[in-house]
């Protein structure tokens, strides 16, 4: 299979799982939490709530006005996500894994676009706390975006090889 079939295969699939899982679970937390008492599960480590989330991550943004809030949290992320998309697929070093990583995060970042477009904001519902650690509450697309840039890491820190001495010196 040549390369470009094999990442309009992962990037479909990672999208289309994300976008679909995100929107299926929060459409679980609209009919199933939404006004409802906090469900905790794993001894009180996973909590289940509801939130509407005007902002971005963490609500950062959430008091952003009429004007600034649909630019810095719907146009500017969808012009990243579009630039992430021409990269995908023009960038001919990458490999599946790494395709695979950066279409999870197209895929939570698109699905909590959706949301914005749609209902004015994102709703979120997990919240995880271990003894005095705790997590902001969040959903299956911020999972699939820290998903996406954790499995990134080890290429973002990676040194390229150095070539040896004699093609540097050919080439100066």
């Amino acid at each position: 299979m040549n390369q470009l079939k094999s990442r309009i295969i992962a990037l479909t699939a990672a999208v289309g799982l994300t976008v679909g899982l995100d929107q299926w679970t929060k459409q679980l937390a609209l009919n199933h939490l939404q006004g409802q008492p906090d469900v905790y599960y794993l001894n009180e480590i996973l909590r289940l709530t509801f939130v509407r989330n005007t902002g971005a991550f963490l609500s950062l943004g959430s008091d952003l006005g009429p004007v600034l809030r649909p630019l810095l949290l719907n146009a500017f992320p969808a012009i990243l996500l579009i630039a992430l998309l021409v990269y995908i697929f023009r960038e001919k070093s990458l490999n599946l894994w790494q395709t695979v990583a950066l279409s999870l995060i197209v895929g939570g970042g698109l699905s909590n676009i959706i949301d914005r477009l749609l209902y004015g904001h994102v709703v979120d519902m997990l919240h995880l706390r271990v003894g005095s650690l705790q997590t902001g509450i969040f959903n299956v697309a911020d999972m699939a975006i820290m998903a996406g840039m954790f499995m990134m890491l080890p290429f973002v820190f990676r040194k390229d090889p150095e070539k040896p001495q004699v093609a540097q010196e050919a080439e100066a």
